[in-house]
């Protein structure tokens, strides 16, 4: 379901989420990154297992 492209690309949108949270402190950056960075990886590793 999650190709290379989409993969690398939520990649880069989850470390641009934790740079804005960084320059900002908004614990609203935070939690939307770290929300992207598990649905990448469940998205990965269930696209792996078919």
């Amino acid at each position: 379901m999650l190709g290379t492209l989409g993969f690398f690309a939520a990649l880069l949108a989850v470390v641009m989420g934790f740079g804005r949270w960084h320059e900002t402190g908004s614990p609203y950056w935070l939690g939307g990154s770290i929300a992207l960075l598990v649905i990448t990886l469940l998205g990965a590793l269930t696209s792996k297992r078919k």
